[in-house]
């Protein structure tokens, strides 16, 4: 079965901005109805009502923090009183800080936590059963290339992309008699809001792109015949990712500490 688009309902976490607004984009582009879900409901509203009037789909802005215990339960009850079924899942939210450890605010770090790992395999459990049965949409997953090497000066964030990524790779092959596609995604820096929340710029390591070109990507991988686990956007990127796999782990500790000014 091919990736569908049309006749579809996808649902985008950390869509007010960034990754997420473009994801709903290209889907809705595509003829996906998309339900959008984020912290700011204003943000969610406008960007619903543009992608309407665009392009004729159907958008539904639910706000939600995600950060809480039980967030992905919680919003699969809310779907499922409103009658929304989905075919696609992406599980975009996410934020990350700069900085050593032992400097960390505990409730941030706690939060980063949940967001990032709990809120990702939470979501994934509530929907993963319908995902499957339907078989005409995806599963994807926002990794970074932080996953590939521990990131000192955002060890916290790192080692959570660490998860995303471990964890989607083995739901994709768990998955692999489905026509589910599964697909973990890995950005270097982006252009989104991303680094204004890290506060600080230190952590842009290489090129920028944009989210266009990321979300490009990924749906790329998507519409082939057979959807990989995992894909890093950007050849600088993929070359670097694949270096710190085949390099001595303390070498890519120390080439990565150097990197990120830790």
């Amino acid at each position: 079965m091919t990736m569908m688009y049309r006749g579809t309902v996808a649902l985008i976490t950390g869509a007010s901005a960034g990754l997420g607004a473009e994801f709903a984009r290209q889907w809705a582009e595509r003829g996906a109805d998309v339900v959008l879900v984020a912290r700011r409901l204003d943000r969610l509203t406008e960007l619903g009502g543009d992608l309407e009037k665009r392009y004729g789909i159907n958008a539904t802005p639910i706000a939600a923090d995600l950060s809480l215990p039980g967030a992905g339960a919680a919003l699969r009850a809310e779907l499922d009183e409103r009658g929304i079924r989905i075919q696609t899942l992406v599980n975009n939210a996410g934020f990350g800080s700069h900085g050593p450890f032992m400097e960390q605010d505990p409730t941030q770090v706690d939060r980063m936590i949940q967001l990032n790992i709990a809120a990702v395999a939470g979501l994934t459990r509530a929907f993963l059963p319908d995902l499957i049965t339907d078989g005409r949409g995806a599963l994807v997953t926002i990794a970074s290339t932080a996953a590939y090497q521990p990131t000192p000066a955002m060890a916290v964030y790192g080692a959570s992309k660490a998860f995303v990524l471990s964890f989607t790779e083995a739901i994709a092959y768990e998955t692999r008699g489905s026509a589910l596609r599964v697909l973990a995604v890995s950005p270097g820096p982006t252009s989104t809001e991303f680094f204004d929340v890290v506060g600080s710029q230190d952590a842009v390591v290489g090129k920028v792109a944009t989210s266009e070109q990321v979300v490009s990507t990924a749906r790329r991988a998507l519409e082939r015949g057979t959807t990989p686990p995992s894909v890093v956007a950007g050849l600088g990127n993929r070359l670097s990712a694949l270096a710190s796999g085949l390099a001595p782990r303390r070498l890519t500790l120390t080439i990565a500490g150097r990197a990120l000014k830790a």
